[in-house]
């Protein structure tokens, strides 16, 4: 296909000298290269996937890339965000991604949005960028960066990662289907576990992420055959590829031939979960019961750990009993509902789904601890590690 960046930029004598790999390689040569130089590229997120795409991006000369994000590098981070180090944490992503781009790469222009992408703010960010890369890790902002691509005619570069497996796509209504397409419906609240609950393997970020940056170079440069209408699905523990076709929707609500969504829409209320894994993310106060106040009734309850038995090793609240989310409908006959009983797991989400199951079984004196374990060691216990 004609790459997306339609005019080269000139190179200088010391650019040459730079990208002398690429020049002499006669797909890219000094017209790709010089398209590379004038391209604008938007990443959404600087975690773990966009940690390898903004170093490799600015390593092969992108002239200009966007940064959306605004996390801080925590040092949970580290095992995979490699564009952050240990000094950077408690920093703002963006400016610690920007900083490692300066010293790749000084003739990179980095252009830094230190914000939640939202609908009232994508396509006003997203607008004057040639290319759109998503590398976040949550359903409400893939659709948003999704119709909002649509909306805009821009093409996007898909990657998903998930413990051990990953998946990668250039979703492009203008020459084939969208993520909608593939994925007309969001999976369930609670269906799909976040990193921070499930885990990920960190160096499949560095795989997912240079396919993500190899599909956008080509796009940008015109070379090679994009993944337009093909997904790259990857299982790290089988070291297996497999490809797969994505049929473009005629019915799709987007890019369809009579498209019903026209505008940017809630999605969160769509999806059902909020735009982002961040700990702690429920609200049900009326249920929980904060680190502090466990603190002073845990002699006085019965603790149930619903994590998993792996994570049990890695830490645990004295007293407390191991039963699996995924189990505890075998351990009901063990309960009492007249017993006061505190609930936890890593964050607090996972013990909300045990609290809402107990529940409709009729258990009235159950709580979930705030944030989990991990709060808990933070507040309350430092002896306890945190993970």
């Amino acid at each position: 296909m004609e790459p997306i960046v339609k005019d080269p930029a000139p190179l200088t004598n010391e650019e040459i000298r730079r990208y002398s790999r690429h020049l002499i390689m006669p797909n890219v040569g000094m017209d790709g290269q010089g398209r590379l130089k004038n391209a604008k590229v938007l990443l959404v997120g600087t975690g773990g996937l966009g940690s390898p795409l903004a170093m490799y991006l600015a390593a092969a000369g992108v002239g200009t890339i966007g940064l959306v994000d605004f996390d801080v590098v925590d040092e949970s981070n580290l095992h995979r965000q490699v564009i952050h180090g240990t000094k950077d944490v408690g920093k703002r992503k963006v400016v610690s991604a920007a900083e490692t781009i300066a010293d790749i790469n000084p003739y990179v222009n980095v252009e830094i949005h230190e914000t939640a992408l939202l609908s009232d703010n994508a396509l006003d960010i997203i607008g004057p960028y040639d290319l759109v890369i998503d590398g976040t890790d949550n359903f409400p902002t893939r659709y948003l960066v999704n119709d909002a691509c649509v909306l805009l005619g821009k093409p996007n570069v898909y990657g998903s990662i998930f413990r051990f497996d990953g998946q990668l796509a250039v979703f492009y209504a203008e020459e084939g289907p969208c993520y909608r397409c593939m994925f007309p419906e969001p999976p369930p609240p609670g269906m799909v576990p976040s990193c921070a609950e499930g885990g990920v393997f960190g160096v499949i970020c560095a795989t997912i992420g240079a396919g993500q940056a190899t599909e956008g170079i080509k796009l940008l440069t015109g070379i090679g055959e994009p993944l337009i209408g093909r997904m790259q699905i990857y299982d790290a523990l089988e070291a297996r590829w497999q490809t797969i076709k994505v049929n473009k929707d005629p019915e799709c609500p987007v890019c369809g031939k009579n498209p019903t969504v026209t505008e940017l829409i809630d999605y969160e209320e769509f999806c059902g979960v909020p735009a982002n894994d961040h700990e702690a993310a429920t609200e049900n106060f009326a249920w929980e019961i904060t680190p502090t106040e466990f603190a002073e009734v845990r002699d006085q309850v019965r603790i149930i750990d619903v994590r998993e038995p792996h994570e049990y090793e890695i830490s645990r609240i004295p007293g407390a009993e191991l039963m699996p989310l995924g189990q505890l409908p075998q351990y009901l006959q063990q309960l009492d509902s007249s017993e006061e009983i505190v609930l936890h797991c890593k964050s607090g989400v996972r013990s909300m789904d045990a609290l809402a199951f107990l529940r409709q079984a009729g258990f009235t004196k159950v709580k979930s601890l705030h944030g989990g374990i991990n709060a808990y060691a933070r507040q309350v216990d430092p002896e306890i590690p945190t993970y």
